[in-house]
């Protein structure tokens, strides 16, 4: 291969590709027109000004559209990172916030290099289902403050975009549907003179860039202690929520990322946004779903441009962005939600044919994340449930047979299954101590011993049969089975 042709093979796809390249400007720029109220209403719950959450979103995206491990994903201010740090800059000040930032932003790089992020591997998909269902629950119900005691246009503005995304696309794809009912919804409002809530109401937007500097709070460890759990928390949070969105992203996109990178890269956009007194962030779900699923972009420039897209539209087109209609982006987070929610999943067809232990964590995720508004939550709990449930269907799987021989000198008991914790517990009372020869054989062949509870019913067993004058002799163990067995056999009781 030339060099020519080299350099040309490291050339990402949307310069390759006027059609992607299309396709991902434009999708950046509906994106940072739906950041836009977000961001301002996240910035309100955490109690700063509006343009401490543009900011953050602005510098969130760049760094991690450069950094990041999953390409296409959106990341700016988001109300789970809001709620955690609202309490710290309510009681200690805004300076106090930004230190936490960029704490958070330090642990998550620490978190990541220790490869947290492995532990997705243990989400099962019952609760992968869930998240995705309850995120669309959120994400519909976000959005009925807006159509609450709100002028009546509002109504028929909401239906017309919904319209729009639905049959704009059947007369051309070249055009983002979202970005042409925004576009018309404006023009409709602003050439009629129609009183309805926009988004300028919801709070000025910034007229300059954002610059860096150091937190306003003392460098001292009692600095420290305030900030660490508060930091610890949105570390923890924003982690969770960027996996579950990294993974999502991947099945809809059928690609890979690099979820030790994401994490990594998360903590840095973070440590970027702290230090030029952003409110820090995560993974953006309902933002990354336009850009993903509605508008079709895959590459790190759609990412980067939301962010650009987002400060050049609140500096230089302020005015004109004040004027687009709350409406014209309900209708577009409305159609996000729809196109989010697994509707197979809830399919009478497949509610039969699933067993009722995966339905059963499939709505305990949803039921924790619309009760809290806190998708970690939910993941956490459905997880946990999901676990439960494997353990007590795994449990009955150990199976304990036996067979005496003619002379009934000898009785060997055959054991089948997985001996853990729960399992072994019903180990040791299924042998016939009292009646039972001197000679006792335990064949272990189809069995395997994976913890220190299990070796301890093993020892049990042996024990009983002990204090009766008769002997145990244990076969059959596999390699990894007898290393456990011989490092801990006599070694788990004081008498």
């Amino acid at each position: 291969m030339t060099p020519a042709a080299r350099l040309r093979g490291l050339k990402p796809d949307w310069i390759a590709d006027p059609k992607v390249w299309r396709t991902e400007v434009l999708a950046g720029l509906v994106v940072a027109l739906a950041l836009i109220p977000e961001a301002i209403s996240f910035s309100i719950i955490a109690g700063v000004d509006p343009a401490i959450g543009l900011f953050a979103s602005f510098t969130m995206a760049v760094t991690i559209s450069i950094v990041g491990g999953r390409r296409a994903m959106i990341s700016a201010a988001t109300g789970a990172v809001a709620l955690v740090i609202a309490p710290l800059n309510r009681e200690h000040g805004f300076g106090y916030l930004v230190a936490a930032v960029i704490l958070a932003g330090v642990i998550q790089v620490a978190l990541g290099a220790l490869g947290v992020a492995k532990l997705m591997r243990f989400v099962p998909r019952s609760v992968m289902v869930g998240f995705v269902n309850a995120l669309a629950i959120l994400i519909f119900m976000a959005q009925i403050p807006e159509m609450h005691d709100v002028p009546w246009p509002v109504y028929p503005l909401i239906i017309g975009g919904l319209a729009l995304m639905v049959f704009f696309p059947k007369v051309t794809k070249v055009i983002p549907a979202p970005l042409v009912s925004i576009v018309i919804l404006t023009v409709i409002t602003v050439a009629a003179a129609i009183a309805v809530p926009t988004v300028g109401d919801k709070g000025a937007l910034p007229s300059s860039l954002p610059v860096p500097g150091l937190p306003d709070v003392p460098f001292t460890m009692a600095t420290l202690t305030t900030i660490a759990p508060y930091a610890l928390a949105m570390a923890l949070v924003g982690l969770m929520e960027s996996l579950m969105t990294a993974k999502l992203v991947d099945d809809i996109t059928d690609t890979h990322s690099s979820k030790t990178r994401e994490s990594i890269g998360q903590g840095i956009a973070n440590i970027v946004t702290g230090f030029f007194g952003g409110m820090g962030g995560c993974a953006m779900i309902g933002q990354t779903m336009i850009n993903v699923k509605v508008s079709g972009a895959r590459t790190r420039l759609s990412t980067f441009l939301a962010g650009s897209f987002l400060m050049v539209l609140c500096i230089v087109f302020g005015p004109v962005v004040s004027d687009i209609p709350m409406a014209a982006l309900v209708a577009v987070m409305v159609m996000v939600s729809f196109a989010t929610f697994d509707w197979h999943s809830i399919a009478p067809k497949t509610l039969k044919r699933m067993p009722a232990g995966e339905i059963a964590v499939m709505v305990i995720t949803v039921a924790c994340v619309v009760a809290t508004s806190n998708l970690a939550i939910g993941v956490v709990v459905g997880s946990v449930t999901a676990m439960v449930i494997f353990a007590k269907r795994v449990a009955h799987l150990a199976n304990v047979t036996s067979v005496t021989d003619p002379d009934h000198a000898t009785v060997v008991y055959s054991v089948t299954g997985e001996l853990f914790f729960a399992s072994s517990n019903d180990l040791v009372g299924q042998f016939d101590y009292a009646t039972d020869p001197d000679r006792i054989v335990i064949d272990l062949s189809a069995a395997h011993v994976w913890d220190a509870s299990s070796v301890a019913a093993l020892d049990a067993i042996e024990t009983k049969y002990a204090q009766r004058g008769k002997t145990v002799e244990i076969i059959g163990l596999n390699d990894p089975s007898a290393d456990l067995h011989g490092k801990l056999t006599g070694e788990l009781t004081s008498h």
